[in-house]
């Protein structure tokens, strides 16, 4: 077996090639746009390049049949957050042999150790958390948009590998044909029409208040997680732009109090069920097509992003008055009918109680896991919010 560097045109396209022989008979794959996972590796257009870099192989037979794909990435803003300096694996894409497997796990291994790198995790983005994140381990079916979605198989190339889990991702789906539970509402109402709240949903033409907004409700949110570093505003702006085909304004929802942000809620229309019908490509004629499928509504699901809420107010029902108010808007968009919540890590008790509370049902469950290099070393899960040392 042979390891090529992807370095110039040629190895971009057989990058981009090998999902499309992995999953060639697997009705439930969406394949990304290519240009969007070009993006992921484009200094010009990924923000983590300002504090990181990353490298990407290819794995051929020596015939030249592709047998896999993987990147590796480090983030000198993230990597000292560890008891360990860790970088990460991802885009992983592997034909059922351990040993090619191996070759890529060990390609990715020893271009971090020799950046001074001590763990991977894997797989991963390089990048933020809410795309591209992630092991499908259970739920083999439609995945929203910006999840992964593998072989049943990979969970034992990673685990045979060494890997380990280091926390669980779970999705939950909402069926938002059916009521939520009448005390939910009660409590939202109530909440929703309290003095000194107010809620308001994105718009373009306010985009840098409400990147500010957002950077400050993330890092108030997660400020007290043993792993926290605070959000990049360029990281925001970025997916606003690469996403802005997509975004629908009034599924982005901010609560302030006396003015103050406190809390968001993101969700986005599931364009996998557009990208199905595009096998990756957003040519001339992909775009007529993308333009047409979104006129003709075929997106009936949507997936949340991300929510957050700054600490003081986590108890205040805050978060059931974000729903509130996006269920009013929501009643007018009639084609949507069920929503992912994802995701929802393991060591997050309080979001997924929330998800549970509205409805969810548990439905995917992602694994998000690490290597050591130090194979003499205990391995120790991601401790419970609330819970750190």
């Amino acid at each position: 077996m042979i390891l090529i560097e992807v370095t110039d045109s040629k190895t971009k396209k057989q990058f981009h090639k090998v999902p499309h022989l992995i999953y060639k008979n697997d009705p439930n794959w969406a394949c990304p746009l290519e240009t969007m996972v070009e993006d992921v590796f484009t200094p010009a257009k990924n923000p983590s390049f300002k504090t990181g870099e990353a490298c990407r192989w290819i794995l051929t037979d020596e015939s030249g049949q592709l047998l896999g794909r993987i990147g590796a990435f480090l983030n000198l803003k993230k990597v000292h957050t560890f008891e360990q300096p860790t970088g990460g694996c991802g885009f992983f894409e592997c034909v059922n042999d351990f040993d090619a497997a191996k070759m890529l796990f060990d390609a990715s291994r020893d271009w971090l150790k020799e950046r001074g790198i001590e763990a991977m995790d894997g797989p991963v983005n390089f990048g933020e958390n809410y795309m591209n994140w992630g092991l499908l381990a259970d739920g083999f079916v439609h995945q929203g948009f910006g999840m992964p979605y593998n072989p049943a198989y990979y969970v034992d190339l990673f685990k045979k590998y060494g890997f380990e889990v280091y926390f669980k991702q779970f999705s939950y789906h909402l069926d938002y044909s059916k009521p939520f539970p009448e005390r939910f509402w009660k409590i939202a109402g109530w909440v929703a029409q309290k003095p000194g709240y107010t809620f308001e949903h994105f718009s373009f033409d306010k985009t840098e208040k409400f990147v500010d907004d957002f950077c400050y409700i993330y890092d108030e949110a997660w400020r007290f997680h043993g792993h926290f570093e605070p959000l990049d505003k360029d990281e925001i702006r970025d997916f606003i732009k690469t996403a802005k085909a997509i975004i629908d304004p009034e599924m982005i929802w901010y609560a302030y109090h006396d003015g103050v942000p406190i809390a968001l809620f993101v969700m986005i229309p599931d364009i996998n069920q557009i990208l199905k019908k595009l096998n990756g490509k957003m040519n001339f004629i992909n775009i007529l097509k993308f333009l047409y499928y979104k006129r003709k509504r075929i997106m009936t699901r949507t997936r949340i992003l991300i929510m957050g809420v700054v600490p003081k107010y986590q108890k205040s029902g805050i978060e059931s008055a974000i729903f509130w108010h996006q269920d009013k808007l929501m009643k007018h968009k009639p084609e949507y009918k069920e929503v992912e919540l994802s995701w929802a890590g393991d060591f997050n008790p309080k979001i997924m109680a929330l998800y549970k509370s509205v409805g969810g049902v548990e439905a995917k469950t992602h694994y998000t896991m690490r290597y050591l290099f130090d194979r003499t070393k205990p391995f120790k899960r991601a401790p419970i919010i609330g819970l750190e040392d």
